[in-house]
């Protein structure tokens, strides 16, 4: 496993139930957090229709494509609502309590 974690955001940033997108490792994330306060990194583009995902609404543990209602399981990437078929790459996340700063691995996301 790499050891390759970002800082990418302020955890006081970003609150449940929103999302705002960062870059990390040059990949373009939608960093969200839920409604249950996990913070979760998504590649940041709709796998339908190249919208970014950090503009859509967040719902318990998904998010969905403001353009024509896809839905992602923020932990999987799994699409839950088409027209979306294909999954989005997620990525892992840190929290560092003491800095209240969100970390991003981009080298670790799975390849969709």
């Amino acid at each position: 496993m790499s050891d390759a974690f970002v800082p990418v955001a302020a955890l006081a940033d970003l609150a449940p139930g929103e999302a705002i997108d960062v870059v990390a490792g040059g990949i373009e994330i939608a960093l969200v957090r839920d409604e249950d306060g996990g913070v979760h990194a998504l590649e940041d583009l709709c796998s339908h229709d190249e919208i970014a995902l950090s503009d859509g609404d967040v719902e318990g543990c998904t998010i969905e494509c403001w353009k024509h209602g896809s839905q992602f399981d923020l932990v999987t990437g799994r699409p839950l609502q088409l027209p979306a078929v294909l999954p989005v790459r997620v990525f892992p996340v840190r929290i560092d309590e003491s800095r209240g700063e969100i970390l991003v691995d981009p080298s670790e996301a799975p390849a969709t």
